[in-house]
C-alpha cells in the first residue's frame, strides 16, 4: 500500500472529527472547538479525503461556531450559553 492509501482513512477520520467537533462547538466551547472543526477540515480536504461533503460540513461549522461566539459576546458581554428568566 502507498503513503497516499495510508493516509486516506487518516483523512476520512479527520473529516468526520471535523463534522462532530462543528457540530458539538454550536452548544459548548466554541472558542476551542470552532477553530478544532476547520484545522481538521482543512487538513481532510488537503489530505484528499473520500468523505469531502463531511469535511466541508466541519468547515461550515467552525465558521458557524466562531460567528455564534462573536454573536453571543457582542449581545450579551459573554462566551457562553444562558436563558433569561
Amino acid at each position: 500500500m502507498t503513503a497516499l492509501g495510508k493516509a486516506r482513512p487518516h483523512a476520512d477520520g479527520m473529516a468526520v472529527a471535523s463534522f462532530v467537533l462543528g457540530l458539538v462547538g454550536t452548544l459548548v466551547l466554541n472558542l476551542v472547538l470552532g477553530p478544532c472543526a476547520l484545522i481538521l477540515g482543512g487538513l481532510a480536504l488537503a489530505r484528499g479525503t473520500t468523505r469531502r461533503g463531511r469535511a466541508l460540513l466541519g468547515l461550515a461549522l467552525g465558521v458557524a461556531d466562531l460567528l455564534l461566539l462573536v454573536f453571543l459576546v457582542t449581545a450579551d458581554g459573554t462566551v457562553s450559553w444562558h436563558i433569561p428568566g
